[in-house]
């Protein structure tokens, strides 16, 4: 990166980590752009309209920013959905949709943003991956088989652009403190914290720390890894 005053783009950073890493960004002294699909994004960022799943609206926020704002140097791949249900009640459409909005949806932003990195001869894409990208999860086969796609995408970019001095890295988050997991009994949340090394859940700021050391300077010798934030819950793969 050229300084702390780079423009850090953050895809679905209107709420949980997405939020949190905007804010995180925004501290270290970035200028944050967050995109949002629908509702209204919260005040203190710039923010433009964008659905990951359509390539004319990703190309339209693209146009916007480069024109109003500047070239985006930093891209956090972040939106993204679940549909989880056991495979045996998986339809092709829980399948398919979560691919096209997690896996598809991240590759749109990542290649359009590739055009103006490659002009820069600079830049960071970081994709917000999870832990059962590499462990699975029952309930999450399509969920998991998208963050699995990402680390072949990831270091696919990685291969290809690294000579233009640009990286590209997964952060993969374990168990995240977030409205869904809140909404869960007491006992399943034990449950699950049980099986973590540390015995907690992660926080959104302790994954948007590692988000922004990534964006950072400090981490310009590293690409092309899986950056695992889950209190040891997938460790060893």
């Amino acid at each position: 990166m050229s300084d702390s005053t780079s423009i850090a783009l953050v895809t679905g950073g209107n709420r949980g980590i997405g939020l949190a890493i905007a804010r995180s960004l925004k501290s270290e002294g970035h200028r944050v752009v967050i995109t949002f699909r629908s509702g209204t994004p919260p005040e203190g960022f710039d923010a433009v309209q964008m659905d990951v799943t359509d390539g004319q609206s990703v190309e339209a926020a693209f146009s916007k920013i480069e024109s109003e704002i500047g070239q985006p140097e930093i891209i956090v791949a972040n939106a993204g959905i679940t549909k989880d249900t056991l495979v045996m009640r998986m339809s092709d459409e829980d399948f398919e949709s979560v691919i096209d909005a997690n896996l598809t949806g991240a590759f749109r932003v990542a290649k359009r943003a590739t055009k103006g990195l490659l002009k820069l001869k600079r830049g960071r894409l970081i994709f917000v991956g999870s832990v059962v990208g590499s462990v699975g999860a029952a309930g999450q086969v399509n969920y998991s088989a998208s963050k699995s796609g990402l680390v072949g995408m990831a270091r696919s970019f990685a291969r290809e652009l690294g000579s233009r001095g640009i990286t590209a890295n997964v952060v993969a988050p374990g168990f995240v403190e977030t409205d869904m997991t809140a909404s869960l009994d007491e006992k399943r949340r034990s449950d699950i914290a049980a099986q973590v090394p540390l015995g907690r859940f992660c926080s959104a700021e302790e994954i948007a720390e590692v988000v922004s050391f990534i964006a950072s300077n400090k981490a310009s010798y590293i690409t092309g890894a899986i950056i695992p934030v889950d209190g040891g819950l997938g460790m060893g793969h």
